[in-house]
């Protein structure tokens, strides 16, 4: 929650460290991205010493964005910090390689919006009912009066739009809309972030959209549809994970879809689940019986199994609910 005291602690936990690390989940995406850049940012014209840490690999479509180049893979060679900012994770384990960074942290401060939040940190605001981090992000930056431009106001921006499939979701509500409109007081050009978020897609992405979508298999009377993606169609298509961005969402759109299903084989064990829904399932619940999580209508997991047999207990998964 967002209350006055873990506000007031996170606000004397800035306003007292000296070094602070900003960091968020593996497999990048634009709220966890925009988010840790626009907080960053924020900080470090505040005059912190702040580290910008790397994840993983910053997919293609975020490479525009201001401060990316400032991301560094960190090891535990570093020295202890002040303050650990984690953002948009929803637990321990979403940071991947740089876990170690809890241990090195004199107090760590949880941001985040997902349902599935462990509350980990030992200031926690974590508010499942806002659009995403970025929003969430936007309210500590004007709450604490910390500096904010039209750069870090475009960063929130990026965070909120990707996070709500273009202000679609079901969890975008007035206050997001808001918060948008007081983002233009800071002279975002919308338009401009929009061209380079969805209207830079490449050939080769298209192809593989083309020959994913073309193999959708539907279950249920049409309420679940699945779509596999093989690494031998990525080399086919030569293109790499990161450009199977928008094939579930297209696989929900379609009218009698409940439940989208897109697998993607990282290797020929590991298989990583990302599943979209509508009214009916809950994909949050359907993603914690894999080990996973996040919100009630958008929500991921990584098994252990093969692509048939993932989509099979996938399936049956998802069956319980419909």
């Amino acid at each position: 929650m967002m209350t006055k005291s873990n506000v007031e602690f996170l606000r004397e936990a800035i306003k007292n460290c000296k070094r602070v690390a900003v960091v968020s989940h593996k497999s990048p995406d634009g709220d966890n991205l925009g988010s840790l850049l626009a907080m960053a940012l924020s900080l470090e014209k505040m005059g912190k010493d702040v580290v910008y840490v790397k994840a993983d690999i910053i997919p293609e479509d975020y490479e525009f964005l201001p401060g990316i180049e400032k991301l560094e893979t960190i090891d535990d060679s570093i020295d202890e910090i002040d303050l650990l900012m984690v953002l948009d994770s929803s637990d321990e384990d979403r940071l991947g390689e740089n876990k170690f960074l809890l241990e090195k942290s004199k107090i760590i401060a949880n941001i985040d919006h997902h349902v599935s939040n462990t509350q980990f940190g030992d200031i926690n605001i974590v508010l499942p009912d806002l659009s995403s981090t970025g929003e969430i992000l936007f309210n500590i930056l004007v709450e604490l009066e910390m500096p904010i431009d039209n750069i870090i106001a475009s960063l929130i921006y990026v965070a909120m739009s990707t996070d709500t499939g273009r202000f679609t979701y079901q969890g975008v509500t007035g206050s997001t809309h808001e918060t948008v409109a007081k983002l233009y007081d800071y002279g975002i050009d919308s338009y401009s972030i929009n061209r380079s978020l969805y209207q830079r897609r490449s050939l080769a992405r298209t192809k593989l959209f083309v020959k994913a979508v073309s193999q959708i298999v539907f279950y249920n009377n049409n309420k679940i549809g699945v779509v596999k993606v093989s690494k031998k169609m990525l080399d086919e298509t030569e293109t790499s994970m990161d450009d199977t961005d928008g094939i579930v969402e297209f696989i929900r759109d379609t009218e009698s879809v409940e439940a989208a299903c897109l697998l993607k084989e990282i290797n020929e064990s590991i298989i990583k689940i990302s599943l979209r829904t509508k009214n009916e399932v809950d994909a949050n619940k359907v993603c914690q019986a894999f080990s996973g999580g996040g919100h009630n209508r958008a929500s991921g997991a990584t098994v252990e199994d093969s692509l048939d047999n993932a989509e099979k207990r996938l399936v049956a998964e998802i069956n319980k609910y419909l």
